[in-house]
């Protein structure tokens, strides 16, 4: 058990009988009265986050979370489907809701990390950074740059990212999958 003085950003711990990670932490300390703890907590089954304040007697469980490596196959109308990195027969499939926006980025035999409590998937994590090939984008206007000089093309997922006007079909550009940012151009398309 954890008590009030455990509690780290990074940590998770089982609140309600639900998996949540600490995001913050703030010590607050009353004139006389005592001491409490505000927090900010995201539950890892919805992602939604939650602040809460919490008394010295609270005592919280560490969620026993695990993460794995899985490889993402294929989706088939809104089902996902995964199978273990090293096993690749032990296949799973996850919802939309729980792979929310990273669908915007999968694409197959990415491997990916899976986090598990209690033996269910309850979310996975994308790399960071990701190469994708543009398959649709507009040409550039010339003296087009009223918006800062991007345009809006389609990579081959069908996400749509916000990129500088060099940017042609056929390139393969990098992206930042936690912000959905263009980062750079890897590869000129032929």
């Amino acid at each position: 058990m954890l008590s009030i003085n455990n509690l780290q950003n990074g940590i998770n711990i089982v609140y309600e009988e639900t998996p949540y990670q600490v995001l913050e932490v703030l010590h607050l300390h009353i004139g006389r009265g005592g001491s409490s703890i505000q927090t900010k907590l995201k539950n890892l089954k919805t992602g939604g986050v939650l602040n809460r304040n919490f008394k010295p007697s609270d005592v919280f469980e560490e969620a026993d979370t695990l993460k794995q490596k899985v490889k993402y196959l294929y989706n088939h109308r809104d089902e996902y489907w995964f199978a273990e990195e090293n096993n690749p027969v032990n296949r799973f499939k996850l919802s939309q809701e729980q792979i929310g926006n990273a669908i915007n980025f999968l694409k197959p035999n990415t491997v990916v990390e899976a986090l598990k409590f209690k033996g269910a998937i309850l979310n996975i994590t994308l790399p960071i950074k990701m190469d994708f090939k543009v398959t649709e984008a507009p040409p550039a206007v010339r003296g087009n740059t009223a918006q800062g000089g991007t345009k809006t093309v389609i990579i081959e997922t069908g996400a749509q990212i916000n990129t500088p006007l060099f940017i042609n079909e056929g390139d393969i550009i990098r992206v930042n999958t936690q912000t959905g940012e263009y980062v750079e151009r890897v590869e000129k398309g032929k």
